[in-house]
C-alpha cells in the first residue's frame, strides 16, 4: 500500500493541532527525525497515530512527571478502545523508541517504557495450506475469479516460491529480475536488500506474464519499472494484492483466510518439512534473529515423525 505525504502527516497534524505541550513537541521532533532517517513511511505513518495518542493521554504532564504507572494507564485506556493486544503492543513499542530517542538527545534519563511488561500475544500459529494444496491452487488454471490470469499465476508463484512479503511483491521492478541467474532482488524492511531464488515454475509465469505486460504498457503509452501492474497500467498496492489472493483462495477451494502473508509462512513450513535448515530459510525470509523464523515455521507432525525416525536410537 502506498502511504503518500499527506496519509504520514495525519498522525502529526493531530499532534501539532492540538496544545503544543511538551510531549507533543517532543513526538513531533522525533517523527521529524525518522524522515530525516530515511524510516519506512509505513514505520513513520504508525508511529504517527501510536505517539498522537501517548500525547493526548499525556496532556500537560512534563517528562518528570511520567513513570511507568502513567503508561501503564495509557495501555489500559487504548483497551478501553478496544484495541487488541498486537495494536497496544505496538504503541508501547513506539513509546520506548520514542524514549530511546529523548535519552540520546538529553531529554531525559530513564526509559519508564521498559519497566512496562509487553502484552503477551498469542503463539498460536495460524493454518497453513498443505503442499498439496498449494500444487491444486498452482498446478491447475487461474479461475475466472482472476481478472489478470498472467500476472495473478505470477504473484502466487513469487509469494509462495521465495516467500516474500506483500510489500516487497509490490516493490519489484522489472531490472531486479536477473534472469540469468534466477534470482530477484528484493528490498525489505528498513531498505534492506536482498537477492532470493525463484524457481522453473515462477520462470515459466513470468515468461507468459511479461508479453501480456508490454501490451498493457504500450496500449497506455506508459513506461513504469513496476513488475506488477493493473490493467491501467499502474503499480499495484498491498491491498490490490490481499483483494487479489483471497479471491483465488476461495475460488479453488482454501479457506478465505488465507491472504499474502499465508504463503510466506507456507513457504518456510513447507521448507522445513522437506528438511531445509532453518538459517537459510531465515536467510530467504530476510529475518534479522533466528527466534523470528521459528515463529514463522511450524514442525508438522510429518516433519517430526521423520526426524524422529532418522535420529532416536529406539526408533530403528
Amino acid at each position: 500500500m502506498k502511504v503518500t505525504g499527506e496519509a504520514q502527516g495525519q498522525g502529526e497534524k493531530r499532534i501539532i493541532n492540538s496544545r503544543q505541550t511538551t510531549i507533543a513537541k517532543a513526538v513531533a521532533d522525533f517523527l521529524r527525525h525518522l524522515r530525516e532517517k530515511n524510516a519506512s513511511p509505513h514505520t513513520v505513518k504508525a508511529y504517527s497515530g501510536d505517539l498522537a495518542n501517548f500525547a493526548s493521554y499525556a496532556g500537560s504532564r512534563r517528562w518528570k512527571e511520567i513513570d511507568h504507572i502513567t503508561i501503564r494507564g495509557f495501555l489500559s485506556q487504548l483497551y478501553d478502545k478496544g484495541l487488541g493486544k498486537t495494536s497496544v503492543a505496538r504503541s508501547l513499542a513506539a513509546v520506548r523508541s520514542l524514549y530511546r530517542w529523548l535519552a540520546r538527545e538529553g531529554v531525559v534519563e530513564q526509559n519508564p517504557a521498559k519497566l512496562v511488561a509487553t502484552p503477551k500475544l498469542s503463539k498460536k500459529l495460524p493454518r497453513v495450506p498443505t503442499i498439496e494444496e498449494m500444487n491444486s491452487v498452482l498446478d491447475g488454471g487461474m479461475p475466472e475469479a482472476a481478472a489478470f490470469p498472467e500476472r495473478d499465476r505470477l504473484m502466487l508463484e513469487l509469494l509462495y516460491g521465495c516467500g516474500i512479503r506483500n510489500s516487497e511483491l509490490i516493490g519489484i521492478n522489472l531490472e531486479d529480475i536477473r534472469l540469468s541467474s534466477e534470482v530477484i532482488l528484493i528490498r525489505g524492511k528498513g531498505k534492506k536488500q536482498r537477492y532470493v531464488p525463484f524457481g522453473g515454475s515462477a520462470a515459466g509465469a513470468l515468461a507468459s506474464y511479461l508479453p501480456i505486460r508490454r501490451q498493457v504498457m504500450t496500449e497506455k503509452h506508459k513506461n513504469a519499472s513496476a513488475l506488477l501492474i493493473n490493467r491501467r497500467g499502474g503499480r499495484l498496492t498491498t491491498r490490490s494484492v490481499g483483494r487479489i489472493i483471497k479471491k483465488i483462495a476461495v475460488a479453488k477451494g482454501l479457506s478465505p483466510d488465507v491472504h499474502p502473508h499465508t504463503l510466506r509462512h507456507a513457504f518456510g513450513t513447507h521448507m522445513l518439512e522437506e528438511g531445509a535448515d532453518l538459517r537459510a530459510i531465515q536467510e530467504l525470509l530476510g529475518h534479522e534473529r533466528l527466534a523470528t523464523t521459528q515463529r514463522y515455521t511450524q514442525l508438522s507432525m510429518k516433519h517430526v515423525l521423520q526426524v524422529y525416525d532418522q535420529t532416536h536410537p529406539r526408533a530403528k
